[in-house]
């Protein structure tokens, strides 16, 4: 009698047993298919003119010795600086970029160098608060004693409004570039994923056009127009 018993419950626990795995199958949750993404790059562009120059002026002077050198460049200067203040440059605008002090020497094939003199040279950079005054300036501090002038740089006093236009413009062509793709391929723009501005932004400066005239015409300067460069790159998810 108790053998007639066993077996169906044994048979009972083996099916349990068998059923189980279908059953788990059947709850667990299908995975999630990856997203479809599109990532694209634009660079906004906006010009603007500038409203600042920086002028590098340099004071080279040479004498016999190295103390009568360092002597008549210093004179030079002093009479650079006092142009300067009276051309209405602040003081804080006025900056030592470089300050030196070299040997001369005559070379000569077959004969060791001979030392003829030292040269002193004194540069400065100037920063010009209103362009127009860039070749007036010029002028005044060559004829208080610069006899080299190595670089104009033009910009502006805050580029930020610009800067801002930029990127407000890069942004616009991700966005209509992201919508052009997406109906290409029968899609359409979920949602913006990421957005990152590149390290590259950069200001293109004009290149200046400085042409020497006689002392009594101001020296003509063409400060152009800056180009600010602003790359963004951005994610969009495509449905």
């Amino acid at each position: 009698m108790s053998r007639s018993l066993v077996k169906p419950a044994l048979l009972a626990l083996v099916l349990s047993a068998a059923a189980a795995p279908a059953a788990f199958a059947q709850v667990a949750p299908a995975a999630a298919s990856a997203p479809t993404t599109l990532t694209l790059s634009a660079t906004g562009t906006e010009t603007a003119a500038p409203d600042m120059a920086t002028i590098s002026f340099a004071v080279v002077t040479q004498s016999a010795t190295a103390s009568e050198a360092m002597k008549a460049n210093a004179a030079q200067m002093n009479a650079v600086m006092a142009a300067l203040k009276k051309a209405g440059i602040d003081s804080r605008d006025i900056q030592t970029s470089s300050l030196n002090l070299n040997p001369q020497y005559d070379y000569q094939s077959g004969r060791a160098p001979k030392l003829t003199g030292y040269q002193a040279q004194n540069q400065i950079n100037v920063r010009v608060g209103d362009t127009a005054r860039t070749g007036p300036v010029v002028d005044a501090v060559i004829a208080a004693g610069v006899n080299q002038i190595s670089n104009i740089d033009f910009g502006l006093k805050d580029d930020s409004a610009v800067r801002d236009q930029a990127r407000k413009d890069a942004v616009a062509m991700l966005m209509q570039r992201a919508r052009l793709y997406a109906d290409a391929t029968g899609m359409r723009v979920k949602r913006l994923m990421s957005l990152k501005e590149g390290a590259g932004e950069s200001i293109q400066p004009p290149r200046p056009m400085m042409m020497m005239k006689a002392s009594a015409d101001a020296t003509p300067v063409s400060e152009g127009q800056l180009q600010i460069d602003v790359p963004v790159t951005a994610t969009f998810e495509l449905e």
